[in-house]
């Protein structure tokens, strides 16, 4: 008996001891594996800040409206007889553009210019009669107020024929004709748009906070979607009033439009400089952490153009004005400085990176829908 106890207690000591084992080579496992999931360093973006001429500016959204724009028609109802332009011509002013069927006002006119002719011809005859006392006076006060008055006639039925001819009021580029020969039309009907288009309006509005700080005679630039360059002009005038709904002023600028680039209903970004430039630094927007609690950028101390690893510090920044793809720095950042541009998400305060500046973000201070 004792002898078996003896055997058992050795084989529970040696299950005992390999479970002991096993239990310390897991752990010990477990310790290196999780020492080697430690973050490696992470591949980032970098920029050196700079400083800039950073000119404040207002931006908004303006329209573009003709000096002279209308939709063309007609006073009077009538069937279209003759169509003299083509769509998107120019034209000059008090050319005919359209005809209205005119036969019987013709017919009218003609019988009222013979009417008045004949009391001419009768009040000459008895204006010599008078002489020699032929006929009286009130005979010739007569016939001189029957001819005013069929010179009336004359000037009546001319009006109303020059109602069914349709002429450009001001010179300017036709649109699209909307009317068709032998067509019905009523009285207002839409026949064709005519523009000025040189110069052009620009129209925009500013808050009231912002009306002194521009005036008559600034120049101003139109970024218009579509066009590399922007285009240049002056402020022309600006409203008497401001809304008292939206409490903005109304402000009309004024651009050549030589080429005819710009059309009325287009609309631009509006740039206006305001007070002096200032000299700043300047980040692409993609290296700002925006945070509820503050925004920071991280810098590489000592990068030296090499690609690392290094350690990323936080600094807390004032953040500026921003144009285009660039925003401007007041505090935290020192020019000079190696600021990571992108790769920051997964960053804190002390973590290591490596530099790869083969792929840069954009920082652009005017960008175009088309770089996107």
């Amino acid at each position: 008996m004792i002898k078996r106890m003896l055997i058992l207690l050795v084989l529970a000591g040696g299950v005992f001891a390999g479970l002991n084992a096993f239990v310390n080579f897991r752990a010990g496992m477990i310790k290196t594996i999780i020492g080697g999931m430690a973050n490696p360093p992470q591949v980032v973006s970098t920029t050196v800040a700079r400083e800039s001429d950073w000119q404040p500016k207002l931006t908004v959204i303006g329209t573009f409206q003709a000096v002279n724009g209308s939709d063309l028609s007609l006073e009077v109802p009538g069937i279209v007889q003759k169509i003299d332009f083509e769509s998107g011509t120019e034209v000059e002013k008090g050319q005919v553009l359209l005809e209205l069927r005119n036969d019987d006002d013709n017919a009218k006119l003609e019988s009222l210019k013979a009417a008045a002719d004949l009391d001419a011809v009768t009040l000459h005859r008895d204006e010599g009669q008078l002489k020699i006392n032929a006929v009286s006076q009130a005979t010739v006060d007569s016939d001189r107020a029957n001819l005013r008055t069929a010179g009336a006639n004359v000037a009546q039925q001319q009006a109303i024929l020059d109602e069914k001819t349709l002429r450009a009021p001001f010179a300017g580029r036709l649109g699209i004709r909307q009317v068709d020969y032998g067509q019905f039309i009523s009285a207002g009907t839409k026949v064709v748009s005519l523009q000025t288009l040189d110069p052009i309006y620009l129209d925009f509005m500013l808050p009231q906070k912002a009306a002194g700080q521009i005036k008559v005679g600034a120049r101003i630039e139109a970024i218009v979607e579509g066009f590399a360059e922007p285009f240049e002009g002056e402020v022309q005038a600006m409203d008497s009033k401001v809304d008292s709904t939206s409490r903005n002023l109304q402000i009309r600028a004024r651009l050549p439009n030589t080429d005819r680039k710009l059309l009325p209903g287009m609309f631009a970004t509006v740039e206006a400089p305001i007070d002096s430039p200032e000299r700043l630094v300047t980040l692409p927007q993609t290296a700002i952490v925006y945070n509820t609690y503050g925004d920071v950028v991280y810098v590489i101390d000592d990068a030296n153009g090499k690609d690392g690893p290094f350690k990323a510090r936080q600094s807390a920044i004032t953040v500026g004005p921003a144009r285009g793809d660039q925003v401007a720095i007041r505090s935290g950042v020192k020019p000079g400085e190696t600021v990571i541009t992108a790769g920051q998400i997964k960053l804190h305060n002390g973590s290591m990176v490596k530099v790869n500046n083969s792929i840069q973000p954009l920082a652009d201070a005017n960008p175009l829908p088309l770089d996107r």
